[in-house]
């Protein structure tokens, strides 16, 4: 699996966990950046190229972080084919890739601890899309909102 990933300042230290963490487990990681600490640079531009990735299948999914992982979902799911969620526990983390098709996982790097975004990136990581009858009625109703 080909995993894409970003952050802003707020989320730098974090990431450059996350890639080893990533790395270690033997995933296939791009790094979009912050590739410098910058207190002044701002989210959609980090995620946005990452979501841009995401939507034209050259990674299969994406971690993003910024302070509170908002920002950056608010910006991914403005890409067409994105489906970006702001996850806090690890439920979320697997049932949203399972019931939703989940692609990039948003997480708030000043809310929530380096131990239980390690475990959240875990778990979205090994979880499936389930595909079963409802849930596809349910994701196809959500693409065509974004074809609207």
């Amino acid at each position: 699996m080909k995993i894409g990933i970003a952050a802003d300042h707020a989320g730098f230290d974090h990431k450059r966990k996350l890639l080893q963490q990533l790395a270690e487990a033997g995933y296939d990681v791009r790094d979009f950046g912050a590739f410098e600490l910058d207190p002044a640079d701002d989210y959609p531009d980090i995620v946005v190229p990452l979501a841009e990735a995401i939507a034209r299948k050259e990674v299969d999914r994406g971690i993003a972080v910024c302070g509170s992982g908002v920002g950056v979902s608010i910006a991914a799911n403005k890409i067409h084919g994105v489906r970006a969620a702001l996850i806090t526990d690890t439920y979320s983390a697997h049932q949203g890739v399972e019931h939703d098709d989940m692609n990039l996982l948003c997480v708030g790097g000043r809310v929530i601890g380096p131990m239980l975004i390690r475990e959240i990136v875990e778990t979205f990581l090994k979880a499936t899309y389930d595909g079963g009858e409802r849930f596809e009625r349910r994701l196809q109703k959500v693409i065509a909102l974004e074809k609207r």
